[in-house]
């Protein structure tokens, strides 16, 4: 169907119906506006959420279980969901508002210059129209004069009273009124050929045309609109893969292996369970004998006891934590949870040592640079940052070697792990805890006497096991990724093989090495072990 052959008297309602399509158009991209909108405020809220919930620094330690990362990764990934949300809206905007805003400013050029064209060719047919009534009022004036003229002379013949002349004139009058009518109608004749004649091809031709271009405009429209439609849904369809992801891996998260372990490793104190209790029995008059489960070795400390009137049998697990400030060396800690923090400390000064010389060895390079290069700057104005750099790294590496005093202070007073367990730690005041709470590394003068020659032995063997590297037992098969956060442990990733230097003794955890330099432990549960054959026991851990 064509508007111009069917529409063709519809000239105004056309040009309504037109502009309601253009009104439309500002409308529907309106609409996509407020939409993204919607989608930027939506991620901007999501994002803060994810900010807002994210671990504070003072949390940092909560990383090391597995629900607690399971969570901050689907934070993680709720922040890639939110700039899923902004993607909508960005390619909302980009891909539908633009585009929209400027077809919107073309169509309205385009369905002006139509309809002016229309309304010229309107004005042409009706100045067309006005000609032809002028000529044809022109003519029925002259009619109506010849006529009058006609008559006039006929009624002045037809009388004698009437002199020859003027009949004559009146004769003459008719004839000039005749010819001028004459002149009239064929004037009137042309006029009318004419009006026809651009009628006809106003309506047949030039307005059909018009009507063409201006319904070909609309059908642009409406297939333009439809591809916005489409696009609206599309720009939707297309995150939909990247959004899926992310709640797969919120799921995944949710499914992560809990390692129980992880909570021995933060709170093992590295204290032997307290011994049986002796019974002191005050009403007979004798010495108590000393025994080997009783840290009450001498009469000066039965004395101690006594002025302390009973705060120090007080056992170590059930002490108050000292609530005053925490000491450098970390004595206020356990044993174990102390070499952790010294260890953990270490490392840190180890890392700040290994940046300054990162940048001694920069710097060194560059003042090697400007020997050879003069124009490229002064040698001796990288003199004074290398002075401070080699001050940096003394001082770091004084204040390593004290952590490192401490930390071994501690390991060889810790307990050997073989060792069975001895009954006279945590009892009296010769608790590795004091009554306020704090940890002590002050035993009584008989207890550090006995303690001395087992240090001495363990110290030795913990040289040894430096010095002489653990020979392999077997391989494995990583079944699992492990990051290896805490200090003793190793990272792997999932299928990587190594070497297992230390089977599982009833832990949860084997101690393996991927080369001459990295060594560590891993939860037994996240590895396939495969023991030699003529290794102890000789078993395969899934």
């Amino acid at each position: 169907m064509s508007w111009g052959t069917e529409l063709w008297d519809q000239f105004d309602n056309l040009e309504k119906h037109t502009q309601w399509g253009i009104d439309f158009v500002e409308k529907y991209t309106k609409f996509v506006k407020e939409r993204s909108e919607i989608e930027l405020n939506y991620a901007r809220q999501i994002r803060n959420l994810s900010k807002k919930y994210q671990p504070k620094k003072k949390e940092e330690d909560d990383n090391k279980y597995t629900w607690c990362r399971a969570f901050h990764s689907t934070l993680n990934e709720l922040n890639d969901y939110a700039g899923q949300h902004e993607l909508i809206a960005e390619n909302m905007t980009s891909q539908i508002i633009a585009e929209l805003t400027r077809y919107a400013q073309e169509i309205k050029t385009e369905r002006k210059a139509h309809f002016h064209d229309g309304r010229k060719a309107q004005q042409q047919v009706e100045a067309s129209w006005k000609q032809l009534e002028s000529c044809k009022r022109k003519f029925e004036r002259d009619c109506k004069e010849a006529d009058r003229a006609q008559q006039y002379f006929e009624k002045l013949d037809a009388d004698i009273n009437v002199t020859k002349a003027d009949v004559e004139k009146a004769r003459q009058q008719a004839q000039m009124r005749h010819q001028m009518a004459s002149d009239s109608k064929n004037e009137y004749s042309s006029c009318l050929q004419k009006f026809n004649q651009e009628q006809n091809e106003h309506y047949y031709t030039i307005i059909p045309n018009i009507f063409q271009k201006i319904q070909a405009m609309e059908e642009k429209r409406i297939e333009r609109m439809g591809e916005s439609l489409k696009t609206f849904a599309e720009v939707d369809r297309q995150i939909l893969p990247i959004i899926g992801k992310c709640l797969d891996g919120i799921t995944q998260h949710a499914h992560t292996r809990r390692i129980m372990s992880i909570v021995i490793e933060s709170y093992k104190s590295g204290f032997e369970p307290p011994g049986d209790v002796e019974f002191e029995d005050y009403g007979q008059a004798m010495k108590r004998t000393v025994s080997e489960t009783s840290l009450t070795n001498s009469r000066s400390d039965s004395k101690a006891d006594r002025s302390s009137k009973g705060k120090s049998k007080t056992l170590w697990p059930f002490i108050k934590k000292n609530k005053g400030s925490n000491p450098e060396d970390f004595s206020h800690l356990p044993p174990e949870q102390r070499r952790k923090k010294l260890q953990a400390k270490i490392d840190d000064i180890n890392k700040d040592i290994q940046k300054e010389m990162d940048q001694r060895d920069a710097l060194t390079k560059m003042k090697e640079v400007y020997v050879k290069n003069p124009q490229m700057g002064d040698p001796n104005s990288v003199d004074p940052r290398l002075a401070e750099i080699a001050h940096n790294i003394e001082k770091l590496q004084a204040e390593a070697q004290k952590f490192e005093g401490w930390l071994a202070e501690v390991e060889g007073r810790m307990p050997v792990k073989s060792d069975p367990p001895k009954r006279t730690s945590s009892l009296y005041c010769h608790s590795p805890f004091s009554p306020d709470g704090s940890y002590t590394e002050e035993p009584s003068s008989e207890v550090q006497s006995k303690v001395q020659p087992e240090t001495a032995e363990s110290g030795d063997e913990f040289d040894d096991a430096d010095e002489e590297m653990l020979p392999t037992i077997g391989t494995c098969k990583a079944l699992y990724q492990f990051e290896g956060a805490n200090e003793g442990t190793i990272s792997v990733v999932e299928g990587e093989l190594l070497y297992v230097i230390e089977e599982d003794k009833g832990d949860g955890w084997t101690r393996i090495r991927r080369n001459e330099e990295e060594e560590g432990y891993v939860p037994t549960s996240y590895v396939e072990v495969f023991l030699d054959s003529n290794a102890k026991g000789a078993i395969t851990y899934i």
